[in-house]
């Protein structure tokens, strides 16, 4: 493969992803505000002078996704899109597969000035649908296609997921707080207006006490649809998630 054969597909590349913007729904905006997306947008571009060598290892993936058609009848992308993700996805995990650790250094990057450890393991366990410990292509685009293009109702279950830690179909007031702990410790301490260390607790019981309506420790997640729904502070508090996903 020459280098010209090779920079030719990068530019084409980069023509795909700006179509992908401009055509199909998701403005700049939207892009930049997702950190999983920002990381693709990188993938898109070469890096390095070696980039003839990596689409040569990249023809030896050993993971292929479903069928397109099949994808695209799952997500809210069309398989031109799917065609572009994959391309980036595959760059950055010839394997086609993620793991933890991968999700870590990505909101190391983007939060530097605070701990994303926690909260990019809370998130990996989000995506890894079916918890087996890595997140396969068709994880990524299925939860991606929620998060940028689902409904109301279908973010909320996305967070409801992700609020679930041990996904026993409950939310406890201790998940809650693992949670919003984790995100305020990635936010870090030089945030605007600074967070004081009892701000999550505080938030948590707000959230909890308007949630769990029975009174029964728990929030199922028709309580949890319902209620931030209802509430619009707690609806600007969970577009917190579109912010730092």
């Amino acid at each position: 493969m020459s280098m010209a054969t090779s920079t030719k597909r990068s530019q084409k590349w980069r023509e795909d992803m700006h179509e992908f913007r401009k055509k199909h729904g998701l403005s700049k905006a939207v892009l930049l505000n997702c950190c999983l997306v920002k990381r693709i947008l990188a993938w898109t571009t070469p890096a390095t002078k070696d980039s003839v060598e990596d689409e040569l290892e990249m023809a030896t993936v050993c993971h292929r996704p479903e069928g397109l058609e099949q994808l695209e009848a799952q997500t809210k992308f069309t398989k031109k899109e799917l065609q572009i993700l994959y391309r980036g996805f595959k760059n950055e995990c010839p394997s086609g597969i993620v793991n933890e650790e991968t999700f870590k250094e990505i909101y190391a990057q983007f939060f530097p000035q605070g701990d994303a450890t926690t909260y990019a393991h809370f998130l990996f366990n989000a995506f890894d649908t079916d918890h087996n410990g890595s997140v396969s292509f068709e994880d990524f685009v299925m939860g991606l296609s929620v998060l940028l293009r689902g409904t109301i109702q279908d973010k909320l279950k996305w967070a409801f997921n992700l609020y679930d830690i041990n996904k026993d179909g409950y939310v406890t007031k201790e998940e809650m707080l693992d949670i919003m702990k984790s995100i305020y410790d990635m936010m870090g301490k030089y945030t605007y207006p600074i967070l004081r260390e009892e701000t999550p607790r505080q938030h948590v019981e707000i959230f909890f006490q308007k949630m769990d309506k029975n009174k029964d420790g728990v929030v199922t997640i028709d309580e949890f649809i319902d209620t931030c729904q209802k509430d619009e502070n707690i609806m600007k508090s969970m577009q917190l998630f579109e912010n730092i996903i």
